[in-house]
């Protein structure tokens, strides 16, 4: 990748995606409220779903929070407990290895079921099934990046990843430069990952905004028999 399209994609394209994310699910919530949801065609083809959406939910999760922590986390945080790089490394492959094979469990059933089921793809819409086949190839990109990370002993193409990611939230430059040198998975993983990303506020990913948080601590509910 030459240097325009890596300063493009790494240092340019993280902006633009994170300005339509945020200002599109803003103008979404509020001139189309009544799409506001998560489309569910669980009603249409139960068989199976109660699990696959389990497994694609909780590996997703695990993988979203990992991610985070992993990449926004400085160095010298994790050092300071005693983890080394290295070790960080074996900890990130091990648990993430562990999440998306859950992920990948669902997320098979899911596309299976979108492509297959005529009920359930005309219950939805075109860009249910893009945003599907993105996540899973986005999937897929991940749990083989783990083999090239492997092959990175000293942790450096982690360490690449993550100072670029703590870049470009704090808005320092140089950022591009850091995956410049990485290999190709990295970059179309990360490059799939921002689309993804700018494509939020267009598809049913938006009902995450809405996650019943207060859900957990609620008050228990007391339902007696009428009379």
């Amino acid at each position: 990748m030459n240097a325009f399209w890596t300063n493009f994609f790494f240092g340019i394209y993280p902006y633009v995606a994170g300005a339509v994310f945020l200002v599109g699910s803003v103008v979404r919530f509020d001139y189309e409220p009544y799409t506001w949801k998560s489309g569910s065609s669980q009603f249409l083809r139960r068989r199976g779903m109660l699990l696959a959406s389990n497994a694609f939910h909780i590996g997703i999760i695990f993988l979203l929070t990992g991610h985070t922590i992993g990449l926004l986390t400085p160095h010298e945080a994790y050092s300071a407990l005693g983890l080394t790089a290295e070790a960080k490394q074996r900890l990130a492959m091990t648990a993430g290895g562990i999440a998306g094979t859950v992920c990948l469990f669902g997320m098979v059933f899911l596309v299976y079921r979108r492509l297959t089921d005529d009920r359930v793809r005309a219950a939805g819409s075109v860009m249910d099934t893009v945003i599907l086949l993105l996540l899973f190839a986005q999937l897929l990109l991940g749990l083989v990046s783990i083999h090239f990370s492997a092959a990175h002993s000293d942790a450096s193409a982690m360490l690449a990843l993550a100072s670029w990611a703590q870049r470009i939230v704090t808005f320092r430059g140089g950022a591009a430069e850091l995956v410049g040198q990485t290999e190709w998975i990295f970059q179309a993983h990360l490059v799939l990952g921002m689309t993804i990303v700018l494509l939020f506020p267009f598809t049913r990913l938006v009902h995450i905004w809405s996650v019943p948080i207060s859900y957990l601590g609620r008050r228990y509910q007391v339902v007696r028999r009428a009379g």
